[in-house]
């Protein structure tokens, strides 16, 4: 069986046959619906979808929920497509600096001193961790690297950069760097190198994570890539340029998120009734961390505005809400983690029905919540592990500091990241039993079905025949 197969809720049917006994070992498979792991002729020829499909009645239920608020996502995406981000004067600071593509063409070794690199402080004193980095840079040696600019109206025009030995960004000879360009500066002054040019390492990189996922996962690891592809589309073609066009930054990343969600789900997994139940429980999930992340931010006096990053967006754009801001980004950073979840509590609700088709509604929500149990306690510490993991450096300088608990976690800065962290995990722990329930429901209804229906969920799904027959 391929990838490609997602058809829960599409039964693949055999050719009529009589009704016969249930002892009777008659082979009903249709040759052209067999797949290649039907090549043996066991009985039961829709054996190996994914899922037992649902009643025609449940998918009308569930197309009655998801058709509507598929609707009201693209109605958004349409009253609030950007065409664009806005145009604005560069300021010069930052990220919003006009930057071209350079390269060092010649490097050599000079006395810092020499060529002036540093100064001790007027003071004269030494003994400050600026004074004592002052005088080694004027006692070692600093290269002065020639760089060419190699794209934009002054395409081959070169400058000198002076590198001092304690910089943390040293070049080399040949290096690729992308230079900032001041043109209101003085010439001598107008370039200068703010970073190297990591293009070719990060693109092997997404090429080798592209090429493990269609090794791995097949089509449906494709799928997933496309999905990917798809997702930031949304999130650079409309959500930020929404967002710096002034829409209100919650209302943008719930119909972003909501068209996100509804395309990789989709997409990755099938349109089918078990894909419906998992875009439902995210769904619900979604709107609790909105609402969860709109009272606290607004509770815990949470402003949005506590880097040099947000202070320059507010500073160019001074009418976006800056704490709206803050929780799109809650909203757009659980969405992920939240498909995961999801998708593995329909799976495990569907294949335990599968398994035992005797179970009701309070048996399969007993036996997936256990296995949702699980999974809760290690995405959550995930969860917390990732925001601590990207604020090592913050939390490190309070270390140093001798802040206590209560003071870090006090500052803005950091109660930021424990908002964000609690709130998504909230949502996170919500969505197992949410999607858990709905999964068994809908399973469970799906008992009243025709025979021909419920008969592909009977003892040939999980016998022994039906593992070999898959070897």
């Amino acid at each position: 069986m391929g990838p490609l197969i997602s058809c829960d809720d599409q039964p693949v049917t055999s050719s009529p046959q009589p009704p016969t006994k249930p002892t009777d070992h008659i082979d009903h498979t249709d040759p052209a619906h067999a797949g290649p792991a039907q090549s043996t002729g066991h009985s039961h020829s829709h054996h190996h979808g994914p899922a037992a499909p649902v009643s025609k009645h449940l998918r009308k239920v569930i197309a009655a929920v998801l058709i509507p608020f598929a609707t009201a996502v693209v109605v958004g995406l349409v009253v609030l497509w950007p065409g664009g981000a806005p145009a604005h004067e560069r300021s010069g600071v930052g990220f919003d600096r006009q930057t071209q593509q350079g390269a060092v063409v010649s490097l050599a070794q000079v006395d810092c001193k020499s060529v002036n690199a540093s100064q001790v402080p007027a003071t004269g004193d030494t003994s400050t961790p600026q004074g004592r980095e002052a005088r080694a840079e004027q006692t070692g040696e600093c290269k002065k690297a020639t760089i060419e600019v190699r794209t934009g109206p002054e395409k081959g025009r070169t400058f000198v950069e002076i590198v001092q030995p304690g910089a943390p960004r040293q070049l080399a000879n040949g290096q690729e760097v992308v230079v900032a360009y001041a043109p209101d500066a003085p010439r001598d002054l107008q370039y200068s190198v703010i970073d190297v040019n990591r293009k070719f390492p990060m693109a092997l990189l997404a090429g080798i994570f592209a090429v493990a996922v269609v090794l791995v996962g097949r089509m449906r690891g494709l799928f997933a890539l496309i999905a990917l592809v798809i997702s930031f589309g949304v999130l650079t073609l409309f959500i930020l340029p929404a967002i710096l066009q002034g829409s209100n930054p919650l209302v943008v990343a719930i119909v972003g998120a909501s068209a996100i969600m509804l395309i990789a789900l989709y997409m990755c997994h099938g349109l089918t009734a078990r894909t419906s139940v998992a875009v439902l429980g995210t769904l619900v999930s979604l709107m609790l961390i909105g609402l969860l992340g709109s009272l606290f931010i607004d509770w815990a006096f949470l402003s949005g505005n506590t880097d040099d990053n947000t202070g320059l967006i507010h500073g160019l754009y001074p009418n976006i809400d800056m704490s709206g801001l803050l929780l799109a980004g809650v909203i757009i950073g659980s969405l992920g983690v939240l498909d995961d979840v999801t998708v593995t509590q329909t799976s495990a609700v569907w294949e335990l029905h599968q398994a035992d088709s005797s179970l009701g509604p309070r048996g399969l929500y007993k036996a997936a919540i256990r296995i949702g149990r699980d999974h809760i306690a290690s995405v959550v510490n995930t969860l917390v592990l990732a925001y601590a993991g990207a604020a090592l450096p913050l939390l490190l300088l309070f270390s140093i500091a001798n802040s206590s608990m209560r003071s870090v976690a006090n500052s803005e800065l950091v109660a930021e990241e424990i908002v964000r962290t609690l709130v998504g995990s909230i949502g996170l722990v919500a969505s197992v039993p949410v999607t858990t329930a709905l999964a068994a429901l809908v399973v469970s209804a799906d008992r009243a079905a025709p025979a021909g229906a419920a008969a592909s969920s009977g003892p040939g799904r999980s016998g022994g025949r039906g593992r070999r027959r898959k070897r």
